[in-house]
């Protein structure tokens, strides 16, 4: 029998999409990534956010604005680079250009891609 080893699964999710860029829908949106993250991780993988590792590289290069030329040139480029150290993606949520990049780029790089939570293998419950 083979072993099932943990991913490290890339939670690809609406970020702006259908916000208006309204600061607490994009909270929402993150908390849904989070807290499948958590999910993900109490299910004895590892789970990453593009988010957790642009958004302080955005405010420390002086974003002024979600959308503006800083925000631009890191916020999807470093997930697009960070599904490289990923085995997986996960879709989740509703319409998003972004995420549906993440998940092209993971199909593109041969990543495995989930699109809903329970194809994911609770390691847990072996």
């Amino acid at each position: 029998m083979q072993e099932i080893k943990p991913l490290m699964i890339l939670v690809a999710g609406p970020y702006r999409s259908g916000t208006n860029d309204i600061p607490e829908l994009i909270e929402a949106n993150v908390k849904a990534m989070t807290d499948t993250a958590l999910e993900l991780y109490r299910m004895g993988h590892m789970p990453v956010l593009g988010e957790w590792f642009a958004l302080p590289l955005i405010e420390a290069a002086g974003s002024k604005a979600v959308g503006d030329a800083i925000f631009n040139e890191i916020f999807h480029p470093i997930a697009v680079q960070l599904i490289d150290h990923c085995d997986a993606v996960l879709r989740i949520g509703g319409p998003s250009s972004g995420a549906d990049e993440m998940v092209n780029t993971g199909k593109a790089k041969g990543k495995i891609i989930y699109m809903h939570q329970s194809e994911i293998v609770n390691l847990k419950q072996q």
